[in-house]
């Protein structure tokens, strides 16, 4: 079985377990908060860390935008980065396309590579990558703060990730054709969110990257840390071609599969049309796709995603696990 621990059993054997108190802990673990903030002099310092294991073509790339993101969407700059490399065998040459694709997406990123650990474990089957990265934030934009009223707003398409992860991962298992692969493959390029969010910061009541389980997940979390309910139409969702063929072919859901390169983020409704603005001043494409409700004034009186017919209390596993698996 692969994916998350649950909400329950995070709260009651991690987030309750954070050794020493801190006056300067601003945010600390969380369900559904992707990075913290410590107070540093004067500035807030917003911090994360993420393993990446399953995808294999691009792991340094993709290792590098997921960690990176995660700081990006809780408002802070990502500037520096550690990454420890685990690799099943002592193999030089695989140590060398993983830390030249480290090098080549933290250097288009504009991230400092500050320090790490490699080693080889024979026990692993696959490479292992665990990163931290940091960067400062004026303003630190929480899971959790999507407000009764508010619009979710999604930055370019659902899938994104998990399309170029098709692509590269599983052409020939699933034998699609050359363009096909070539068209799903550029998506390593979008995987960032860095623009989407100095461009949404100012405007956002919360914001998040989905990442494993796909959109349907990063919704559902930030329902369940808002304490409140997202409804959202799967038909309001924006989602690439490429992103559907590959979904047919592999038999998953876009909305369930690997999602970064997408930013999740619910502003006030008179905020909606300039946000939207400002993101397409970015270069950035985005759409309305939800509103968000009191859990009382909806039919479930509990916190989640209403993803049309369908209500999530919790985050649904990845569909593309069973690929791997």
């Amino acid at each position: 079985m692969t994916g998350k621990f649950t909400p329950d059993d995070l709260a009651a054997y991690v987030f309750s377990r954070t050794g020493a108190p801190n006056d300067d802990l601003l945010v600390g673990p969380a369900f559904g908060e992707d990075a913290a903030a410590v107070r540093v002099g004067g500035e807030t310092l917003v911090v994360s860390t993420d393993p990446i294991s399953l995808a294999a073509e691009r792991i340094g790339t993709l290792g590098v935008a997921i960690v990176s993101n995660d700081v990006a969407a809780c408002g802070g700059v990502p500037e520096w980065l550690t990454c420890t490399i685990l690799l099943p065998d002592d193999d030089p040459a695989l140590l060398d396309t993983i830390t030249a694709q480290l090098d080549a997406e933290a250097n288009r990123l504009g991230i400092t590579i500050v320090g790490g650990h490699s080693e080889s474990v024979s026990a692993l089957s696959r490479p292992l990558l665990s990163l931290t990265c940091a960067g400062a934030a004026d303003r630190y934009v929480s899971t959790g703060g999507a407000r009764p009223g508010d619009r979710v707003l999604l930055t370019k398409a659902a899938g994104i990730e998990g399309t170029a992860v098709l692509a590269s991962d599983f052409a020939d298992e699933f034998d699609l054709p050359a363009d096909l692969v070539a068209d799903a493959t550029s998506f390593f390029d979008d995987l960032s969110v860095i623009p989407d969010a100095a461009a949404l910061e100012p405007f956002a009541a919360a914001m998040h990257d989905p990442t494993e389980g796909g959109v349907a997940a990063g919704l559902t979390e930030m329902a369940v840390a808002s304490d409140a309910v997202l409804s959202v139409d799967p038909g309001d969702v924006p989602i690439r071609p490429e992103t559907r063929r590959l979904c047919d072919a592999a038999d998953v859901d876009p909305l369930r599969i690997l999602g970064s390169g997408a930013l999740v983020a619910t502003v006030s409704e008179t905020a909606v049309d300039e946000a939207l603005a400002a993101l397409s001043d970015a270069g950035v494409d985005a759409a309305e796709i939800g509103t968000v409700e009191r859990p009382e004034d909806t039919d479930y009186e509990a916190a989640g995603l209403r993803l049309g017919d369908e209500f999530l209390a919790s985050p649904p596993a990845d569909d593309m696990y069973a690929l791997w698996d």
